[in-house]
């Protein structure tokens, strides 16, 4: 019998080729599309929302084009309280959170898995730009081949019940091969644009997101220079993050950056490019695709999505800690931001900066 897929369908390009690529290789294949945000709880603007695409529509249209069933399921409770709150409370407490990791294991990986389960379903496929590997008996993230559209960061936390019911057929393909194949398959969405990073915030006015989910204003106080110096005010704690220089609003004989953010105090520390680079870090609730280390390994740590991994000493801890020392400092070492630990192109796991 034919192995059953369900496809996660966003209604892109990606997830429309991943599913006609499945069917060309015999598998049994079915569409599911998320139901996650109604975007009026963003609070944009109706020119916004009139140029936004319709993803259950356009999954539909190709699943139709397919000759496969297409489900749409509403997981917007679910996706407010896991994804969309916590990203909120951790802007709230001096954090810059990573969404789209938290998603990925929560909701797509998770709940989305457990749906084409009860389908029956013997995977679930998805068009991230990753490989899979098997290496001892267990399943790793590979990094794609196209190295520009690689997203094995947003996967390290997959367990290996995740990992060993995905399939990802793009890892070998890059975006303009991709948009050729749709073009050849006469596919409705060949020519559609990519998303936007964050789904939820489609205009990418965070700082005016968070103020309507959670209010602003309360977290204002003053930009502290690391010398003690008061150099300015702030409307709220939650509009900065580490490492950041525009939109500082100060006068300075030198670039300043953000270096620290103070909650507790309401304060923004500022000071030369200098005091950005750290040598180590904490990250905490550490995932494994390897057998979890008791013992240092040396691997190359990524520390945000657009960050060139470097040689690293990782140290584990207690409680799914571990220490993280750098080959060389580090500048913009960010709390709430993923730390993912590379084996060449094999990720063996990660954390959550702490």
């Amino acid at each position: 019998m034919k192995k059953k897929v369900v496809v996660a369908m966003s209604g892109g390009v990606d997830s429309s080729v991943t599913a006609a690529m499945l069917l060309e290789q015999g598998y049994d294949v079915s569409g599911m599309t998320m139901k996650l945000w109604d975007q009026r709880f963003a609070g944009v603007s109706d020119q916004v929302m009139e140029n936004l695409p319709d993803a259950a529509g356009d999954a539909r249209k190709v699943a139709d084009q397919l000759q496969i069933k297409h489900h749409v399921v509403d997981f917007m409770a679910d996706f407010r309280n896991r994804v969309v709150t916590p990203f909120c409370q951790e802007y709230f407490t001096g954090r810059t959170p990573n969404p789209c990791a938290l998603c990925n294991k929560q909701i797509k990986f998770g709940l989305l898995l457990d749906k084409a389960r009860e389908l029956g379903a013997d995977y679930l496929a998805t068009g991230h730009y990753v490989r899979l590997a098997e290496r001892s008996g267990r399943y790793l993230i590979r990094k794609a081949d196209d190295l520009k559209k690689d997203q094995s960061y947003f996967l390290f936390g997959l367990n290996q019940e995740q990992l060993r019911s995905c399939l990802f057929p793009l890892g070998e393909f890059n975006k303009q091969q991709v948009r050729e194949k749709a073009a050849g398959l006469q596919l409705p969405v060949a020519t559609k644009s990519e998303s936007q990073d964050i789904c939820f915030i489609p205009d990418g006015d965070y700082v005016n997101f968070l103020e309507r989910q959670a209010g602003g204003g309360r977290l204002s106080g003053e930009i502290v220079h690391v010398s003690g110096r008061v150099l300015g005010s702030h409307q709220g704690v939650y509009r900065y993050t580490i490492g950041q220089r525009k939109g500082l609003g100060i006068g300075w004989h030198e670039p300043l950056f953000v270096i620290a953010i103070d909650v507790n105090d309401r304060k923004i520390i500022v000071g030369e490019k200098k005091y950005l680079n750290k040598q180590e870090l904490l990250a905490v609730d550490c995932n494994w695709s390897i057998a979890a280390p008791n013992e240092p390994i040396s691997a190359a740590c990524r520390i945000r999505y657009r960050h060139q991994e470097v040689p690293a000493r990782i140290e584990p801890l207690e409680s799914g800690q571990v220490k993280v020392v750098f080959e060389r400092p580090q500048d913009g070492i960010t709390p709430g931001q993923a730390a993912v630990f590379y084996d060449n192109d094999l990720v063996l796991g990660g954390g959550w900066i702490q």
